[in-house]
């Protein structure tokens, strides 16, 4: 019986035609600039999404982590939502490794941060406080797409109070397809983006850090110390092009398929819908109800993530067909609530 993997996306398998790309790639040494395909990749992004540079590294984690350590020095602090990756799931690296010290904003619903609250936790410029350098958002955050206004919104509060501008768009391939824009439209006006190749797009390993050429400088030194220097990592970058040329049209599939999973699901007594953003769906089951529920979901090859959310979490990728679909919904139906 196939396994239908719901936990992430980030448990994409590499078709043939990506390891077979994998295998043709040319490479050198990346620590010494020398890598073709990884060149290739950094020159291709940086152009796509309107930057003077970008920097290929192992995750996402510590592409966010290399662009808060560039944009700010020992003291500084970043505004940050509450239930961002960077600030509540990367383990504090700002601040145990950067010196970096996290303001974070309750976020609203739809995973924006309210500009009032973000404007009055700028602190002044005084020896008693942390100086303010960088406000970072996350889109898309549990899978919604940040309402497309609030981006400009966001950068002009930025702009007019002297702080970078970061985003963590790992899945930002998904927030541009739901939006219906090109993704250089989603990054236009972010002093830094981090970009995840790994989770919908599809690519075993990789993230890529886009800025500046002085940003991407001082990255890169980060990159060295934090342990992130690699070798022939053009067998990876091939990955990360073919994901690119082949896997970002197909997000839409995704997003359909999470509707078409939501729908179903909401008309089960028992299930609570909590919503159905780009390729997430969320549900609710009666708390004495979720172990069963695991295991009853074990036993006919699905895998969920239980108990990591306060909901439980479906994620639909380029490895769920139709099928994966209707065995995940029968399996649902069968279970006693």
């Amino acid at each position: 019986m196939r396994t239908i993997d719901l936990r992430s996306d980030t448990v994409t398998q590499p078709a043939e035609a990506m390891r077979d790309a994998m295998l043709r790639a040319p490479v050198g040494d990346d620590v010494y600039g020398e890598d073709p395909t990884v060149n290739a990749l950094q020159d291709r992004l940086a152009a796509e999404l309107g930057f003077a540079s970008a920097l290929f590294v192992p995750t996402g984690t510590q592409s966010n982590l290399l662009a808060l350590m560039s944009h700010c020095e020992r003291g500084d602090e970043y505004i940050v939502g509450g239930d961002a990756h960077t600030y509540k799931f990367e383990g504090g690296g700002a601040a145990v490794l950067g010196s970096i010290q996290p303001q974070p904003i309750p976020q609203a619903a739809d995973g924006t941060l309210p500009l009032d609250k973000v404007e009055a936790a700028i602190k002044p410029v005084d020896p008693h406080f942390a100086r303010t350098r960088l406000l970072a958002l996350e889109n898309t955050w549990h899978g919604r797409a940040l309402p497309f206004e609030y981006l400009a919104q966001a950068r002009e509060l930025a702009t007019r109070r002297g702080l970078g501008f970061h985003l963590d768009g790992a899945r930002l391939y998904n927030a541009a397809t739901a939006y219906g824009r090109p993704a250089r439209e989603v990054t236009a006006g972010f002093d830094s983006v981090s970009v995840c190749l790994s989770k919908g797009l599809g690519a075993p390993v990789g993230s890529v850090l886009l800025g500046d050429s002085k940003l991407i400088d001082r990255a890169r030194r980060w990159r060295k110390v934090t342990g992130g220097g690699w070798r022939q990592a053009g067998m990876l970058a091939a990955a990360a092009m073919h994901a690119l040329d082949h896997h970002v049209a197909r997000l839409a599939e995704d997003h359909a398929r999470a509707r078409r999973l939501a729908d179903a699901l909401s008309a089960i007594d028992g299930l609570t819908l909590q919503g159905c953003h780009t390729n997430m769906v969320f549900v609710d089951v009666p708390a004495p109800r979720l172990q069963d529920l695991a295991k009853h979901m074990a036993t006919h090859g699905i895998r969920l993530s239980i108990g990591y959310l306060p909901s439980i979490r479906l994620v639909t990728h380029l490895d769920i067909d139709d099928e994966g679909v209707e065995r995940t919904v029968d399996a649902f139906r069968s279970f006693r609530y």
